[in-house]
């Protein structure tokens, strides 16, 4: 049923909930639906004059569970919320038995918010972190009543918008999309949201295409039906063209300046059910320029803009006081690299030393750890593990992926943390990089064995123990690496086994040292979606329809499902599943995304790729402290590094 079929028998933005409420009992984890977090925010559906309230739909494609944490989704809903004429509320992926329920009922996607229909909405935001996210997608959009194709809707049906990481590369769900946005989120909502209340405001004036005309125009948000996309006999692209006057021929990225001005979620949500990170989270800087040749969230977030200590303190202070919640992770790319970190570790560990307060980093670069930064950290809670991601096994394989730490960093690192106390570092590696061999691999476990003998030997304790990690490599988008032949899944768990079986072959280390890694064949998958095209949506539908949910979840994911409906979907095409992903790029080859605009310049990229494959080039420094290396971000975006030091202090909290 489409969305004006269902307004047409039911009042616009009518709670659900009576219908819902009688089957929550029948189902697992209820309380994920019913709403009512602390500081969540219930609006009045028309909340301004008639025909300006703009209403926002927010999806994290996922459980409640996964969801709700997001930063992401908490600081637009807020954002948007505090504007007195927007009405925003969240909507997450329901679980399969709640799924049978609405359809046997014939209730709608729902908001758990004020519980209103999804296809109510003016706009249903989407965030993909992943992109394994987009079966979820699909199911929302058909239970939601909302046509599943971006062609088939009407002018009463949401604007459905993709953001986060994986919009940077929306083609492969540009069938079902009506718009998306790249880069960072807080101003853009905005501005779609005053073009929306003007198009509403006056009437609708040429229906739906009018009002994707006007966003597209503005250059800040991409509507994929004004591009065509030109193939060649051989099944490449050959240009990717805009079809209608004044859309550009490129999209750019947005970029948000001076943090300290847009200190959210400054309301923290507090989840009713258990989730995934029970903790308020400070996001301390975005951006990243230590040019690791993998990671897209570095390149794509770039650059680097830091929050100040005043800052990060009032947010702290703050969001304890608004959610009651204890631990306070201090996030970023890599936390440790804030140029006053000690500073602010100081200020926060003296200003809570006493309380039930503790303090936590996420994953530390080798070269950015220190001891003192680790004990100012675990002063007023526990002392947890610490975790490090050296990415490549040997010093040949760190080399080709920029990730500048030398084996005597990563030893010299972990045996100031064995002797200071810690009994249990974590290690996160990467197999199927470009170049990699099985002696790159097997190198893991000779460097886990050397963590443990340092261990035992700086501790004098035989209790010390290492957990290896492992994730398969997927090339990404707007990376050095776009052009990689990504590693078939065969030769990935093959890989995988050997080292496996070396760790636990050795008397001496093996049982101290865990070892945790996924199979091949999701990386695959994901390699499809990362650097697929519009013709991989074919392939994301029929997965849907036999059945695909959840498909980031190892017990929902079905290898066997998307192999068989990308061998139907791609025939006759000229191109499968294996161009996608184990096939090597060149040069000269449009890329699905190249209308889409990092900032990063695509020769700078191609040379950093070059860079990669010759054994003596040299290492690309952190542009905060060298030279600019001109990958083209700050010239083409109007941006610049927004770093300290500030020479400010966190003071104590004054008692009132």
């Amino acid at each position: 049923m489409s969305a004006s079929t269902v307004e047409a028998t039911r009042q616009a933005g009518r709670s659900v909930f009576a219908d819902l409420e009688p089957h929550l009992p029948g189902v697992s984890k209820p309380i994920q639906y019913v709403g009512g977090e602390l500081n969540s925010t219930v609006k009045e559906w028309d909340c301004a004059p008639e025909g300006e309230t703009v209403r926002w739909a927010l999806m994290y494609p996922d459980a409640y569970e996964v969801g709700l944490p997001n930063q992401g989704v908490q600081i637009l809903y807020e954002v948007l919320n505090e504007r007195d004429w927007i009405v925003a509320e969240r909507t997450y992926a329901v679980w399969p038995d709640m799924e049978a329920v609405l359809r046997e009922h014939a209730i709608p996607q729902f908001t758990v918010d004020a519980h209103r229909p999804v296809g109510d909405f003016d706009v249903l935001g989407l965030s993909f972190s992943t992109e394994l996210g987009y079966t979820n997608m699909l199911n929302a959009l058909d239970l939601a009543g909302i046509a599943l194709h971006a062609v088939d809707r009407g002018e009463h049906d949401p604007v459905v918008l993709a953001g986060g990481h994986a919009a940077f590369n929306p083609e492969p769900i540009a069938d079902f999309i009506d718009a998306a946005v790249l880069g960072d989120g807080e101003e853009v909502v905005l501005a779609i949201s005053e073009v929306v209340r003007e198009w509403k405001g006056e009437g609708r004036p040429g229906g739906r295409d009018e009002l994707l005309r006007r966003l597209a125009v503005t250059g800040n948000v991409y509507v994929p039906k004004f591009y065509d996309v030109v193939h060649a006999e051989d099944g490449s692209i050959e240009a990717v063209v805009p079809n209608k006057p004044g859309v550009p021929f490129r999209v750019k990225k947005h970029t948000l300046m001076d943090l300290d001005a847009w200190p959210y979620p400054a309301k923290p949500l507090v989840p009713l059910a258990e989730t995934v990170h029970e903790r308020f989270s400070v996001e301390i800087f975005r951006g990243c320029t230590r040019g690791c040749r993998f990671c897209q969230a570095g390149m794509i977030t770039r650059p680097v803009r830091e929050r100040s200590i005043e800052t990060i303190g009032d947010m702290v202070e703050n969001g304890i006081r608004k959610t009651g919640f204890e631990e306070v992770g201090l996030l970023s790319l890599s936390s440790a690299d804030h140029t006053e970190i000690g500073d602010v570790a100081k200020g926060l560990a003296d200003r809570y030393e006493g309380t039930n307060v503790s303090l936590s980093l996420p994953s530390t670069r080798v070269d950015a750890f220190n001891i003192t930064l680790a004990n100012e950290f675990s002063r007023n809670g526990r002392r947890s593990g610490l975790t490090f991601a050296p990415e490549g096994g040997s010093e040949r394989m760190r080399k080709v992926i920029n990730k500048m730490v030398t084996e005597e960093d990563l030893i010299r690192t972990v045996a100031a943390a064995y002797s200071h106390g810690w009994r249990q570092v974590k290690l996160y590696f990467m197999v199927g990089l470009p170049t990699e061999t099985d002696d790159d691999v097997l190198q893991v476990a000779e460097l886990a064995k050397k963590v443990i003998a340092k261990g035992r030997e700086v501790s004098g304790r035989n209790d010390i123990r290492c957990t290896v990690s492992i994730g398969g490599f997927v090339p990404k988008p707007h990376t050095p690496f776009q052009w990689a032949a990504q590693l078939d899944h065969e030769t990935t768990d093959e890989r995988l086994k050997k080292l496996r079986d070396t760790v636990r072959e050795d008397k001496k280390f093996g049982r101290a040292i865990g070892f945790r890694y996924h199979d091949g064949k999701p990386g695959i998958i994901e390699g499809l979606l990362s650097r697929g095209d519009r013709r991989v949506g074919r392939v994301i539908e029929q997965v849907w329809r036999d059945g695909g949910r959840f498909d980031g979840w190892s017990e929902h994911f079905s290898y066997d499902r998307w192999m068989e409906a990308a061998t139907t979907a791609l025939a006759g095409t000229g191109v499968d599943l294996d161009w996608y992903t184990t096939r090597e790029r060149t040069i000269d080859e449009v890329l699905p995304w190249d209308h889409l605009d990092s900032g990063l310049d695509k020769d700078w990229l191609w040379a950093d790729w070059e860079d990669a494959l010759d054994p003596d080039s040299v290492d690309v420094e952190d542009c905060r402290w060298t030279p600019c290396y001109d990958c083209g971000v700050c010239p083409e975006m109007g941006t610049e590094i927004q770093v300290g030091p500030t020479g400010q202090k966190l003071l104590p909290l004054q008692v009132v």
